[in-house]
């Protein structure tokens, strides 16, 4: 059983007081309020983590560090009367009630407010007056307030909430575009007739609708006719790209041959074109640009057994053939085989060693390899157990939108009764795996790191979240450290992944709601403008994937792009391939820094509940430096022995004998 006070605490601490909410009794209050007894039945597990909820009525659950931040601003004494807008589940209701004598709160959706009066008053709060209506209004009944707190963005500033003030009254509100940027604003009634605004930063919040707000739910603060002429400026912008095997297609990235590092994304992991275009990418870079480090989203031995045969290294003795475990397809296809053929046959060529390239994984702690493992695991010792594991890694991405499917797979007692022999288990696992595949001292050196720590990394990807997701891309950016240093001063590394993994989390939904940070965040931090995040996209077509962790392959139809999304924006340019560079056109870039919808999807790829699973909220021109479009994309082939594809095609050498 999860101790919820002891969660709630770290949660202060963790999160709340370490980002810079400082007022004691703000941090009191969130000591003080248990927020499970304000989620739905089903999340109480996840209370304690800095995200929204789902609540019903299409709202959600303030996040713990938004509540905090704006009764801080607030700054609410013990004697003052607060009115807040938009009740929701109740919480930041709550959290205001241990700050103030009386609190009145208003929401639209009567079912919530019914819901959250509920709540409140069985935890106590009897000062708290809940009532149904547009919240734009206010409370005139019962102004002036010495406090009120918005919790949706407006358009702009609500007189009525301005006039319901008491001479020194607070406001505190998010203004913007619905989907945009909002800032949010402190309003001081200093005196009858005036007001003083301050700007407390940038916030992104649901839509604060009302008869002084948005007038429905799919209006936005931007004119129509400035929305529908965004695909003009894109196709504008838009370098056309040759076919992929043309050697024109590598070319037009030669602008950034200077970089030390260039991050190449996928929108998925099984579309062919993505893995083609990168690797016509990296021989251009490699040939023309002196790059030597091929770093991919990979785990480190099973790269380490293609790096010895790209360098015509002897492999040592009973080392397994590599990318033996789900999911397979993802490196043993006929894309990846024709890039390591590639890659020998130039190598073939460079008689110094320390000029050819290489190819290495980033994955040091083997994820895909411990999974499997837990899953083994569990099979044999707790069938139901598996089954939410399983459940669970296939849902645990940070672009995951739909909280309920962690409702629908709550961990029962029998998964965390095998923690310690599951822990102990994959690092078993990872010993074995690396005492065999000790090529040389690098090998050697990175297996050392690894093993001393195994036993947190893998306690912490048994449970997943955010944490596991940090934990993971940390190492992948310094194992890509290492890479370079090793490699010398001026060496220079071209790194395979996910766009969730080389964009900028910071101007994403993982960095903003979940907290998350990514490889190319951390390149941007580190090497700035050496750095080059470059992402890619489709609209439709098919891809190579799986329902469920551990499932088999199968060929999906990719659905459309949705409304006003990144993707939708890009097909309704016209044009069907192109390179979108952020850093060569201000006014694109300026046009695509606001928030919008842009789809991730991983090995698992679930259709029927797309819009919450595989997309994210993202700045697209802020996330990555370029954007590469292919508007219809066709899914990997690949090789014999992938799960699902027995046969399929004869398997050649890296990969089989």
């Amino acid at each position: 059983m999860l101790d919820y006070e002891h969660a709630r605490h770290r949660m202060v601490e963790a999160q709340i007081s370490r980002r810079g909410v400082r007022d004691e009794r703000v941090l009191a209050a969130l000591r003080q309020v248990a927020r499970e007894a304000f989620v739905d039945e089903g999340f109480e597990e996840f209370a304690y983590e800095d995200s929204p909820l789902p609540i019903g009525s299409g709202q959600t659950i303030s996040q713990p560090f938004i509540v905090a931040r704006m009764a801080e601003a607030a700054e609410i004494e013990p004697s003052d009367r607060v009115l807040e807008i938009g009740t929701g589940s109740g919480y930041a209701a709550a959290i205001l009630a241990e700050l103030a004598s009386e609190v009145f709160t208003v929401e639209r959706h009567r079912e919530l407010a019914s819901q959250a009066e509920e709540r409140l008053h069985g935890a106590g709060y009897g000062h708290v007056t809940v009532k149904v209506d547009d919240g734009t209004k206010g409370w005139p009944e019962e102004a002036p307030f010495d406090a009120i707190v918005v919790a949706a963005g407006g358009p702009s500033v609500p007189l009525s909430l301005q006039e319901q003030l008491d001479i020194g009254g607070r406001l505190v509100i998010p203004v913007g575009d619905r989907c945009g940027e909002q800032r949010l604003l402190r309003i001081t009634r200093v005196a009858a007739n005036k007001f003083e605004e301050e700007d407390l930063g940038g916030v992104l919040f649901v839509p604060l609708v009302g008869a002084e707000g948005w007038i429905d739910e799919d209006d936005r603060l931007s004119p129509r006719q400035t929305r529908k002429s965004l695909p003009e400026l894109i196709a504008g912008a838009a370098e056309d790209l040759p076919p992929i095997d043309d050697p024109a297609f590598g070319a037009k990235f030669d602008r950034f041959g200077d970089r030390r590092v260039i991050l190449l994304g996928e929108a998925s992991h099984g579309t062919s074109e993505f893995y083609r275009a990168r690797a016509a990418i990296t021989q251009r870079l490699i040939k023309r640009h002196g790059f030597t480090t091929v770093a991919v989203e990979a785990d480190w031995p099973d790269a380490a057994y293609l790096n010895r045969h790209v360098r015509s290294l002897p492999q040592p003795a009973g080392v397994s053939l590599p990318f033996q475990r789900f999911p397979q397809w993802m490196w043993r296809n006929t894309d990846v085989t024709a890039f390591i053929a590639w890659l020998r046959g130039h190598n073939d060529g460079v008689k110094d060693a320390s000029r050819q390239a290489g190819f290495y994984g980033l994955d040091l702690y083997n994820m895909s390899g411990s999974i499997a493992a837990v899953l083994a695991y569990l099979d044999k010792m707790d069938p139901s157990a598996a089954a939410v594991a399983r459940e669970r890694y296939g849902c645990l991405t940070p672009w995951q939108n739909e909280p309920a499917t962690y409702g629908r797979v709550v961990l029962r007692s029998g998964y965390r009764a095998c923690e310690v022999a599951v822990v102990r288990q994959c690092r078993d696992l990872l010993e074995r795996s690396l005492s065999e595949d000790n090529g040389d001292l690098l090998d050697a050196q990175q297996s050392a790191r690894l093993i001393a720590s195994a036993e947190k990394y893998y306690r912490v990807m048994y449970y997943g979240g955010a944490e596991t997701w940090n934990l993971r891309d940390r190492h992948m950016f310094e194992t890509l450290e290492r890479l370079l240093d090793a490699a010398g001063p001026d060496s220079k590394a071209v790194v395979w992944a996910h766009n969730s993994h080389i964009g900028d989390a910071r101007h994403t939904d993982m960095g903003s709601v979940r907290g998350e940070l990514t490889v190319g965040q951390l390149c941007r931090e580190r090497y700035g403008n050496k750095a080059a995040l470059i992402g890619f996209g489709t609209h439709s077509g098919k891809v190579a994937c799986a329902s469920d962790w551990d499932g088999e392959m199968e060929i999906k139809e990719v659905r459309p792009s949705v409304p006003d999304s990144v993707e939708r924006l890009c097909h309704d340019s016209g044009k069907r391939s192109f390179l979108l560079d952020f850093t060569r056109n201000d006014a694109v870039s300026d046009a695509l820094r606001a928030p919008r919808p842009e789809r991730f999807i991983g090995v698992i790829y679930r259709p029927e509940t797309e819009r919450l699973s595989h997309y994210i909220d993202a700045a697209v021109s802020r996330q990555f430096d370029s954007f590469v479009w292919f508007d219809k994309t066709s899914p990997i082939t690949p090789m014999a022995g992938s799960k699902g594809q027995p046969g399929k095609v004869p398997d050649t050498f890296p990969f089989g004998v």
